[in-house]
């Protein structure tokens, strides 16, 4: 497909849908989606009619908030979402989506994360250097309202800050997103991973509002570039993390990511079970 001048986006699909695949071998009885979900990449599940699969509607959304540049960063063994994808569509029109591939390192089962696939898709499209573009995770599906703001904003970088109790989850995975800690002016000063109680309430505003992160970023290619090729690698995990190369980034730039708040729900595909829970959501939205 021809490359456009509108909007750019980074869908990051390069992961092995871990969670995903342990929940489903767990199911007991099996099914179509537990065969599904042992079978392909999370993304690619059918969630909606005739089975379309779920990164369909996520890209169908960026498109309507006015993206056109797409790079999806794949894992090196990926065949499936590039042959899906590397096609015209009548259905994904006004699109030009390119990939990214994100090798697993040596010694290592698995590609090293978040900050890396970023990376490798920074790399490919050294041409977006001056320019700032969106990121989001392939097994979200963000609002085309969400995906717009990010796109308008004015500031350099950004991220959508949700309003905790609007997401539906159960409290037990709620608690398990990072919290986030801002300035008076709103701009994002510290991201919190698997916040503690007391780190919940000291981040909650007079309002009673505590916003957390749900991976979707604005960033000026120039602002973030240093702090992805120098963030360092987890000790333990062995892996490189966006939230860790932002923190790394707003130290470096205070004032340079603003939150920007919204209160939605961001169907979100996990484990098996969430599947036929973006299937009713989807099912209610057409």
């Amino acid at each position: 497909m021809s490359r456009t001048s509108t909007g750019a986006l980074v869908v990051l699909a390069a992961g092995l849908s871990s969670r995903m695949k342990k929940s489903a071998a767990a199911r007991p009885g099996g099914g179509a989606d537990t065969r599904e979900a042992l079978a392909r990449s999370k993304s690619l599940i059918g969630v909606g009619r005739d089975g379309r699969p779920f990164l369909d509607y996520l890209l169908v959304n960026a498109r309507d908030a006015g993206y056109g540049d797409i790079v999806i960063v794949v894992g090196e063994g990926d065949a499936d979402i590039r042959a899906r994808y590397a096609l015209p569509d009548r259905s994904l029109a006004g699109l030009s989506i390119s990939f990214a591939v994100q090798p697993i390192p040596p010694g290592r089962t698995k590609p090293a994360r978040t900050a890396d696939a970023l990376l490798r898709a920074m790399r490919a499209r050294p041409d977006w250097r001056g320019r700032k573009f969106t990121v989001c995770n392939s097994d979200n599906l963000y609002s085309r309202e969400a995906m717009r703001r990010l796109l308008e904003t004015p500031h350099p970088c950004a991220l959508i800050d949700y309003d905790r109790d609007a997401l539906l989850f159960s409290a037990p995975r709620i608690a398990q997103f990072a919290v986030l800690e801002k300035d008076a002016r709103g701009f994002l000063t510290g991201i919190i991973e698997k916040p503690s109680p007391k780190e919940i309430a000291r981040v909650r505003d007079a309002a009673g509002r505590v916003g957390v992160s749900m991976n979707i970023w604005r960033f000026s290619y120039d602002l973030i570039a240093g702090a992805l090729e120098t963030v360092p690698v987890h000790p333990v995990r062995q892996e490189k993390e966006l939230p860790v190369a932002v923190g790394l980034m707003i130290r470096e730039h205070p004032g340079s990511m603003f939150a920007i708040p919204l209160s939605e729900y961001v169907p979100d595909l996990t484990s098996v079970d969430d599947i036929e829970e973006v299937r009713k959501f989807l099912a209610a939205q057409h």
